[in-house]
């Protein structure tokens, strides 16, 4: 399994936690799983018992008129006996940003450089380690060409004869799209890139294009977000057609999440834990959130409304900032943790500012804040333009935190609409990109919320949903064991 992020080891989104929960998961259903991924400046090696993996004078790789040399490092995931080697040269990782550069928010100017560097030497090195490998399953346009690199570079060596490949699609709005020059240090013919090819997309190379066309099988992280990237521009971000060309491979498999981690009944990280049978240490971490954004927190009976997110126009802040001044003119609290956007970061603060006491913003992350918010939050909000899985409204379900969502990608297949006639249902959804759709969603639940008994049934309808990695992890089995089957 090769990715460009891992937890616990490194982090940036869903991919982290991804790439970090379905390996263990795998191995209890006998699975043996191993995980490569760069060895970012962030990984502390010796708090994760790296050891420098023994080197060979031939560890190195050609990246256009240059041969650049890699390291490896080997551990293992916790609490498992799965392998984890990191791939390194610190030209191209020893940097502060995983995928960005922190002090710009930008690409890197080598930003193709480095993941080629990565994918080249991750074969090499698998090449070398791993004598009859069974399955390459890559992650996201960090890992695109290696499909490609299989089939065209690597078939005739005898570690990859009956190696198959599957692509699993996180998000489709990060392509990896680079200037058409950087083809000519892939190590692919010059000659493959052209208008419609596998490798071209308007005039650009895209690495999510190439692990599209040449993986034996694609997944992604919702069965919903499976179907809408073959519907249109809007979510298939101009690929739609090549997905929908492979249609018959192409599987969604929601994700799921860590509930060893993520447990009201053990978790501690929040100010008190509590159970479906016993709620009340919901209240004490309401009184801890409040208290850690700075909130009057003399009326408890306002409901908390929450947000954990990149601060970025998917996340539907254009959404929120239409409606949130109208929200808290309500009898209610609101709470932000995350950053991104400089600009709309401002423009929520001056929204803040105009509601000080009932509304707070602290533009950073912190594992232990983000536990303390699903915790102590009432309700989630996530009105998403898009969500190929989401985690947090998943977290949120499992806290009593009831999640308002467009219905979208794995929202979708996440979170049913409450219905207060019949008990059914575990949180308030809305279809269009609208913001008045959004604003009557919120305005359904902040409805029920004064009816104490209806509101507990609604808590515990989502804190009784199992959205654990063993199901995810049978389906990821099923997926394996059809791609091992094809034959060339």
């Amino acid at each position: 399994m090769v990715a460009g992020e891992c937890v616990p080891f490194a982090k940036v989104g869903g991919l982290g936690d991804v790439v970090g929960a379905l390996p263990l998961a795998l191995e209890k259903l006998g699975v043996t799983v191993t995980v490569v991924i760069p060895r970012h400046r962030v990984i502390d090696l010796h708090k994760y018992g790296f050891e420098r993996y023994p080197a060979r004078a031939e560890d190195s790789i050609p990246l256009g008129l240059e041969r650049i040399p890699y390291d490896v490092h080997r551990g293992k995931m916790p609490r498992s006996s799965i392998e984890v080697f990191l791939i390194g040269n610190d030209r191209f990782f020893d940097r502060d940003g995983i995928y960005v550069d922190v002090a710009t928010a930008r690409d890197y100017p080598d930003q193709a450089d480095r993941w080629i560097f990565f994918q080249r030497a991750a074969m090499e090195f698998l090449k070398a380690r791993f004598p009859s490998l069974d399955i390459l399953h890559c992650h996201d346009h960090q890992t695109g060409l290696m499909p490609a690199y299989l089939s065209k570079l690597y078939r005739s060596d005898s570690a990859f004869t009956n190696t198959r490949s599957i692509f699993t699609i996180h998000n489709m709005g990060y392509q990896g799209l680079f200037p058409r020059e950087a083809m000519t240090r892939t190590g692919f013919n010059d000659a493959e890139f052209y208008p419609t090819s596998p490798f071209e997309f308007y005039g650009l190379l895209n690495f999510m294009k190439v692990g599209i066309t040449y993986s034996d099988l694609i997944t992604t992280v919702s069965p919903t977000y499976a179907r809408e990237i073959q519907e249109s521009r809007e979510f298939g971000y101009g690929l739609e057609g090549v997905l929908r060309a492979r249609s018959s491979s192409l599987i969604g498999i929601l994700n799921g999440i860590d509930d060893s981690l993520w447990n009201p009944q053990t978790d501690n990280l929040m100010a008190a834990t509590y159970s479906p049978a016993d709620l009340s240490g919901k209240l004490e971490n309401k009184k801890a959130l409040l208290k850690k954004f700075e909130l009057d927190a003399t009326h408890l009976d306002w409901p908390v409304l929450a947000m954990i997110s990149r601060i970025d126009v998917q996340k539907g802040f254009d959404l929120l900032v239409s409606i949130l001044d109208h929200l808290l003119s309500k009898d209610l609290y609101f709470a932000l943790l995350g950053s991104g956007n400089k600009e709309t970061e401002a423009y929520l603060r001056s929204i803040i500012e105009r509601h000080r006491g009932k509304a707070g913003i602290r533009f950073e992350f912190d594992n232990g804040s983000a536990h303390l918010t699903e915790a102590g939050a009432d309700m989630f909000l996530m009105p998403s333009k898009y969500e190929p899985c989401g985690l947090n409204q998943m977290y949120s379900l499992r806290y009593g935190t009831v999640p308002i969502v467009r219905a979208t990608g794995g929202l979708a297949d996440t979170v049913r609409e409450y219905d207060p006639a019949t008990g059914q249902g575990t949180g308030f959804r809305f279809r269009a990109y609208d913001p008045d759709e959004f604003k009557e969603a919120v305005n359904r639940a902040l409805a029920l919320w004064p009816d104490r008994e209806q509101w507990r049934r609604l808590m515990l309808n989502g804190m009784r949903e199992d959205f654990s990695w063993t199901e995810s992890a049978k389906k990821y089995l099923e997926v394996y064991e059809r791609v091992a089957g094809i034959r060339r």
